[in-house]
């Protein structure tokens, strides 16, 4: 984004706001997409939040390709498989359902977080893999005391020696190749099947103005491509409102493209960003009960870095 850009001035006129005397609940922008997005936008909603949902992307399965077809009839010859996300999960499943009435014996599921390994266990009724910091359930397995990303996954003890080993790795199309590369590095033969894909979404005029007027409390992202998409509508009111992100890389994006008050959630699950976007909205929530004046940016962030080490 252009410092034009940034330093745009938005007409109040075009983007009205009630006055916040007038407002109780927080008003929180969110940006996933799918079933997850659906999931945190109702937790936001049971805790009060006035929510909605920025239309930026939308999510496609895509067809097997010959090579990744003949790696779901061998699924036999595995010795796991590594799924990414829950939509990975489910398009995956679909496969095998479709061809393994009953999977083999010995196949070894690894996911990133808690939700990708509910959605493979409650499809294919396997125990899956994850860091402890993100296990939830009786079907999850742990082995490693680490948090909820691709880097802690691959801290597992069980992932560190692979030579000669055939592994399957389940995502969406592009994205971050940490996983493959590394599990590669380890001794691994692995073979990535990209089954869905995302399409970018342009945001509505009234979407768009809303963003760019800073008319909301907080707004969560929780992915680069998610960030960047929110950057093109963005001005200096966009940069200087609370952003919620799902982890510490994201956050060194958003300060990068100059957003003053960023704060990291626990983990990518809808619980962990909910209760991120409390604690980042805890000044204004306080300020509109007692008829106070909220922090502004710079104290907001030193509050927050204070009471936590980093933003």
């Amino acid at each position: 984004m252009t410092d034009g850009a940034r330093h745009a001035e938005v007409d109040d006129r075009a983007m009205p706001r009630a006055a916040s005397s007038a407002r109780s609940s927080l008003e929180v922008l969110t940006t996933r997409p799918g079933s997850r997005g659906a999931v945190l936008d109702a937790m936001l909603r049971d805790v009060g939040c006035a929510v909605e949902c920025l239309k930026l992307m939308a999510l496609e399965p895509l067809p097997l390709e010959p090579a990744g077809r003949q790696a779901i009839l061998d699924i036999d010859l595995y010795r796991g498989v590594v799924v990414i996300s829950p939509q990975a999960a489910g398009y995956l499943a679909d496969w095998l359902e479709d061809w393994w009435p009953q999977l083999p014996e010995g196949l070894a599921f690894y996911a990133v977080g808690s939700a990708t390994a509910e959605v493979l266990h409650s499809r294919l009724g396997v125990r899956v893999r994850v860091p402890p910091h993100a296990t939830r359930g009786a079907h999850v397995e742990v082995d490693a005391p680490v948090g909820t990303t691709s880097e802690a996954l691959l801290s597992l003890p069980s992932l560190q020696q692979l030579q000669g080993q055939r592994w399957l790795l389940a995502a969406g199309e592009g994205g971050r190749a940490l996983l493959e590369d590394t599990l590669v590095a380890r001794g691994a033969r692995v073979t990535r099947l990209a089954l869905y894909r995302r399409l970018p979404l342009a945001l509505s005029s009234q979407q768009a103005g809303r963003l760019a007027a800073g008319a909301y409390d907080a707004m969560v992202v929780t992915s680069n491509t998610l960030l960047e998409a929110v950057v093109t509508s963005a001005t200096t009111r966009t940069l200087n409102q609370p952003l919620i992100v799902s982890s510490n890389r994201l956050a060194t994006l958003a300060h990068a493209h100059g957003f003053e008050r960023v704060t990291v959630a626990a983990d990518a699950s809808p619980g962990a960003l909910r209760q991120a976007v409390l604690d980042a909205c805890a000044p204004t929530r306080h300020a509109r009960e007692t008829g106070a004046t909220a922090p502004g940016p710079r104290e907001a962030i030193d509050s927050q870095e204070s009471g936590k080490g980093q933003a």
